[in-house]
């Protein structure tokens, strides 16, 4: 993988750099506090004020949006979730208009 030719790994950059963008333009356009990865396909945000990483990522669930709660990394992810961009920016578009119909 290396030295093999690098075409298909560039073409998933592109992909995965899109989708990121989206989100985390998105969360920032809601109001919350995402940050924007370099080298990987999850996106954390804090969760909104008064809201623990649980309660917000149940809350997203009956929109159908999964997310992870941060606090199942250890304590110092409390007040944070993560996603993940292994769907299409189709997705993470509807994605981004459910999580706005809970904040």
């Amino acid at each position: 993988a290396l030295t093999g030719p690098q075409e298909c790994i560039a073409a998933n950059n592109t992909v995965y750099r899109e989708r990121r963008d989206t989100l985390v333009a998105g969360l920032r356009r809601l109001g919350l506090d995402a940050l924007s990865p370099e080298a990987t396909f999850y996106v954390w945000t804090a969760v909104p004020r008064g809201s623990t990483s649980i309660a917000f990522a149940e809350r997203l669930l009956p929109t159908g949006v999964v997310c992870t709660p941060g606090v199942g990394m250890g304590a110092a992810g409390e007040g944070y979730v993560r996603f993940a961009l292994t769907v299409p920016v189709k997705r993470i578009t509807e994605a981004l208009e459910r999580i706005r119909t809970v904040l």
